[in-house]
């Protein structure tokens, strides 16, 4: 699988002060890299940098398998979005759109309408920037930087403000485009919109990589546990789950919250146990950590180490 985006060593200070500290991360062709991390914790900072807005104060960008470098000609193959996206309020998408169109020096006269429906801005084309909603604005913003078909797309909260159906339809595309081969660095806050998108996860905080995990892995490592309901006392049936050799705790609502991997995989047995002891169940579920647990597990451990 072809390398994309890579970073060596990536820090930067201001002031003094260490805002990334030595980020070194990879990112495949086809990939959507999900990074996420508190406020501050050097998101931004970081496309800023794969962007060639800012210079880290040491480390390298490769893009492509070649090194970022002023005027390296890698642009024609990258689209963005960073925090707010400009466009000029007095005129309509389709005319940002032509005039974006023009500065790239596309010739097909076909890619402003494509766009404009590939991000489902059909009904505001001739509305002006400046009274678009906040989630058309970010709208527009993909558009723009969709229009000359880059390889690589570097997104900083493209579904801010969006509504849910908005978020579905982008979360959509995105994967569309994925598949087509389109590599996708994404940061974003919503973290459930990450979990079904991202192929591959990154956790930064406090400017220092914390972990790279797929999709796969992170299927893996999340915590499961089971939950079971059951009519009469929780206690009487923690003691009949001990006795088999489970760990159950009562949880505040008077539920048990059994750990084991083997009740996780096999919760019949657990059903069958109880049901022998004769104890009635009214709830039997298996539930797994979400991301967003997960990533805040994350960072309170490595925030207890330092």
């Amino acid at each position: 699988m072809k390398e994309m985006i890579r970073t060596d060593g990536l820090t930067k200070e201001y002031d003094g002060k260490t805002i990334l500290n030595d980020v070194s991360l990879t990112v495949n062709r086809g990939e959507i890299y999900g990074f996420l991390g508190l406020n501050g914790a050097g998101k931004t900072t970081i496309i800023r940098i794969l962007l060639g807005m800012i210079k880290p104060t040491s480390g390298e960008v490769y893009l492509m398998g070649k090194k970022l470098t002023k005027g390296g000609g890698l642009w024609n193959h990258v689209g963005y979005i960073v925090e707010v996206p400009y466009a000029y309020p007095g005129f309509t998408v389709r005319e940002n759109l032509k005039l974006y169109a023009k500065l790239r020096g596309i010739q097909d006269r076909k890619a402003v309408d494509s766009v404009i429906e590939k991000v489902h801005l059909d009904d505001y084309a001739e509305t002006k920037a400046k009274d678009l909603s906040l989630g058309n604005a970010q709208k527009l913003g993909l558009a723009k930087a969709l229009i000359h078909h880059p390889e690589i797309l570097i997104l900083d909260e493209p579904t801010n403000a969006l509504d849910p159906a908005g978020i579905v339809a982008v979360r959509e595309l995105l994967k569309s485009l994925s598949s087509e081969g389109v590599t996708i660095f994404i940061s974003s806050h919503i973290l459930e919109e990450m979990s079904r998108l991202a192929s591959r996860i990154g956790i930064i905080h406090r400017g220092t990589l914390l972990q790279e995990i797929s999709a796969h892995e992170f299927e893996n490592l999340r915590r499961k546990k089971l939950y079971v309901g059951v009519r009469g006392t929780a206690t009487w049936a923690g003691e009949q789950l001990a006795k088999a050799g489970y760990k159950a705790s009562i949880t505040g609502d008077g539920m048990l919250e059994v750990l084991d991997e083997r009740a996780v995989r096999h919760p019949e047995r657990v059903s069958r146990l109880l049901a022998d002891a004769g104890i009635p169940l009214y709830l039997l579920s298996v539930v797994e950590e979400e991301l967003e647990s997960y990533f805040l597990n994350t960072v309170r451990r490595n925030s207890s180490k330092e």
